[in-house]
């Protein structure tokens, strides 16, 4: 079986080498768009890097950024990160206080414009406004830190989005981010998701390139 070409593997830069960061980038070539996490220690009990760290991030990677913000008032915050070149950039709903004009503004900026929901927010407050959306972030881990184990009960909640975006002719991107390897793939592939954040699971391994490789094709082989 050949590979499902609309699949894409994001490494997460959490899991790199921050003092070494520009040659872990060339080690993820082969990937889709670099996962990048920004936390500000507020919305989640962890703190990354914020525009300055980005803005080197996009000047050195070999692919797009797909920004992944975890702070307080993405609404003031969140444009900033397009202007730099982001590719992609995903806030939170729950943080966000008029979600549908952040995610216009992003799009008029020219990135992508992407959700998240926590483990505990249920999809159908997305269903009305799926439209308004490029991508759809179903965290499968708590978000603020990296290395914790996948939750598979977030796939029903997958699964729905899934079934609604296609009752809706909706082209919007499925992700999971949190516990993503070759292991636990599977499960998000058959629920319906179609972009996966793998951190450890990359740059962790010895050939980072035939990682994303492997992920790539596990993911293919149980798409649907």
């Amino acid at each position: 079986m050949g590979l499902v070409p609309d699949l894409r593997i994001n490494p997460s830069i959490l899991s790199a080498d921050f003092v070494n960061m520009q040659a872990d980038l060339e080690r993820i070539a082969a990937a889709d768009f670099v996962h990048v996490d920004v936390m500000d220690n507020h919305f989640v009990r962890n703190l990354t890097f914020g525009p300055q760290m980005v803005q080197r991030v996009q000047q050195t990677s070999p692919v797009p950024l797909d920004v992944h913000l975890m702070i307080t008032d993405p609404d003031r915050w969140a444009p900033g990160y397009a202007e730099l070149g982001a590719a992609s950039v995903t806030f939170h709903l729950e943080a966000a206080s008029a979600p549908i004009a952040l995610a216009r503004r992003l799009r008029e900026l020219g990135a992508r414009a992407g959700v998240a929901v926590k483990p505990a927010t249920p999809a159908e407050g997305l269903y009305d406004i799926l439209d308004e959306f490029d991508q759809i972030l179903v965290m499968t881990v708590e978000p603020g830190f990296g290395g914790q184990s996948f939750m598979a009960d977030q796939m029903p909640k997958l699964a729905r989005l899934r079934g609604e975006a296609r009752r809706r002719g909706s082209q919007v991107w499925l992700q999971v981010d949190g516990g993503i390897s070759e292991s636990t793939i599977a499960q998000a592939a058959e629920a319906g998701a179609d972009t996966f954040v793998a951190g450890s699971a990359v740059f962790g391994a010895d050939d980072p390139g035939r990682a994303i490789e492997a992920l790539r094709r596990e993911a293919s082989a149980h798409a649907h």
